[in-house]
């Protein structure tokens, strides 16, 4: 019995060591961005988004859960990694900001177009 519970307490740890990480770097990843309009175009959600200098858009089927046309304002942007997400392109996830450093609520999910 005893062995079991150390067994069962090593992988928690392990478990929970491994996570930390992720999440550190989920946190790193957050970028603020300025949503400057939206719009809906033949069922596809079209954000005009800034981070700094650069402009980009972030597109979403409409229709699709988490994809929604959120107002003009200053959000923040998660790059997802390779491979995770709805879109087959760069997917991120869009937050909501708060007066502290707290993430707010998600958005949704959007294909992220760069300019070129």
């Amino acid at each position: 019995m005893k062995q079991g519970a150390v067994l069962f307490f090593a992988l928690l740890l392990f478990v929970f060591l491994a996570a930390v990480p992720m999440l550190v770097q989920e946190q790193s990843d957050l970028t603020t961005i300025t949503i400057r309009s939206s719009e809906v175009n033949n069922g596809v959600v079209i954000l005009a988004a800034r981070e700094g200098k650069k402009s980009f858009e972030l597109n979403c089927n409409q229709g699709m859960s988490g994809c929604a046309v959120p107002q003009p304002g200053d959000y923040l942007m998660l790059r997802l990694p390779k491979n995770h997400g709805v879109y087959q392109c760069a997917n991120v996830e869009l937050y909501r900001t708060t007066t502290g450093s707290e993430v707010g609520d998600k958005i949704g999910q959007y294909c992220l177009v760069e300019d070129k």
